[in-house]
């Protein structure tokens, strides 16, 4: 390769997450809305149809699409199309962050103040119902903190002989922490509980 050459591919190169060629992304967007004289967010459950994770609970989000301008516009759109709120609903909209998990997903998340919903407009194939919990619940809760561990475990045909130590090698053991907030019988959690836990650490 001639230096020219090499100086164009790297200019018009758009940096990615090295080592991890097929990252998922996300966005989703964390809803508040005024109910009773003070705050509460969003939550949907997710439907029984669902083939990853039925029944759980998450926020408004999805897979950013490639007609997606921005992780923005993913989140909005996707509040929209689960549970009918339109975007002009949203009234102000603020980057939390992105979360990369161990698992190749890239995670842009928002909170958005949205005006009042009289009734929500629920799409029945991603969405079995919504429910809201006062922000303020979140401030007077710690979640329940308990840990995974990700190991690694190599192919059966995996080079040894390659490698220092060999058999011996000392791979990692990750420890990755999982918060559970408890709710009227309900358990929040996973992702959406990480997310969440951040979100109030940046408004306390």
């Amino acid at each position: 390769m001639k230096k020219d050459s090499l100086l164009q591919t790297l200019q018009s190169h758009q940096p990615g997450f090295l080592g991890m060629p097929h990252v998922k992304h996300y966005s989703i967007i964390l809803p508040i809305i005024e109910k009773n004289n003070e705050l509460h967010l969003v939550f949907e459950v997710r439907s029984l149809h669902m083939r990853r994770q039925p029944g759980e609970i998450c926020f408004p989000g999805g897979r950013v699409d490639e007609k997606d301008p921005h992780p923005e516009a993913t989140a909005l759109r996707e509040m929209e199309e689960e549970i009918g709120v339109e975007q002009s609903r949203v009234k102000n909209l603020f980057e939390l962050g992105t979360m990369v998990t161990p698992f190749g997903l890239k995670l842009n998340a928002f909170a958005g103040l949205i005006d009042n919903v009289q009734e929500w407009k629920l799409n029945p194939m991603e969405v079995d119902e919504v429910f809201t919990v006062p922000l303020q619940f979140f401030f007077e809760n710690q979640p329940e903190k308990h840990y995974i561990h990700i190991e690694v475990t190599p192919d059966q045909d995996f080079p040894y002989e390659s490698i220092q130590n060999g058999k011996d090698y000392q791979w990692q053991k990750v420890p990755y922490e999982e918060n559970f907030y408890y709710y009227e019988g309900r358990v929040i959690w996973g992702l959406t509980a990480r997310v969440l836990k951040d979100f109030i650490k940046v408004l306390k």
